[in-house]
């Protein structure tokens, strides 16, 4: 099971730097790891509509009467009403909203993984290791893998049965 440390240590290791042991740790990398892990997965995770990060939410009005969007969203997908802040406006008694949240390392698929050890390593390049060359390279491998999870997520099957749609039953 991966962690954090996992993730920004292959990060360091990609450019190569030694592992890192802890996000507590005095280094440059345990430094950045500690600094930048979250909002570049949060990003990361935010930017696409990955399969792993999607949510269901049926949401009900609070004591206040508002619709509340869940702390843990990071952006709401599909959503009836209009959103300002952290509330939807809807004239309804409940509310069905699809939206991405955070998902914890634990739970990254592989081709996820490999995607934000790279996007890590990008963040870290310039601090660490300063060439312009090897972030150019970075960015290349990026914009691969990212094409690459894409691809992959996008192909994941999601079970949805179409067997008892009429036009299917009317051909037969």
């Amino acid at each position: 099971m991966l962690t954090k440390i996992d993730l920004c240590s292959m990060a360091a290791l990609k450019l190569g730097e030694g592992p890192i042991q802890s996000l507590n740790d005095d280094t440059a990398a345990a430094q950045l790891g500690r600094t930048l892990f979250e909002p570049t997965i949060e990003t990361l995770l935010a930017m696409h509509p990955w399969r792993f990060a999607c949510r269901k939410f049926d949401l009900a009005r609070t004591n206040d009467g508002d619709f509340v969007i869940p702390a843990d969203v990071l952006r709401v997908l599909k959503c009836d009403g209009q959103i300002i802040g952290n509330k939807v406006l809807y004239n309804g008694d409940s509310l069905v909203m699809w939206a991405i949240v955070r998902v914890p390392v634990e739970q990254f698929p592989s081709y996820f993984v490999t995607l934000a050890v790279t996007k890590l390593a990008m963040e870290f390049c310039i601090p660490l290791v300063g060439e312009q060359t090897v972030l150019r390279m970075l960015l290349a491998l990026y914009e691969s893998e990212l094409q690459a999870a894409k691809f992959i997520d996008s192909t994941i099957s999601v079970g949805s049965d179409i067997a008892d749609f009429s036009l299917i039953s009317s051909r037969f």
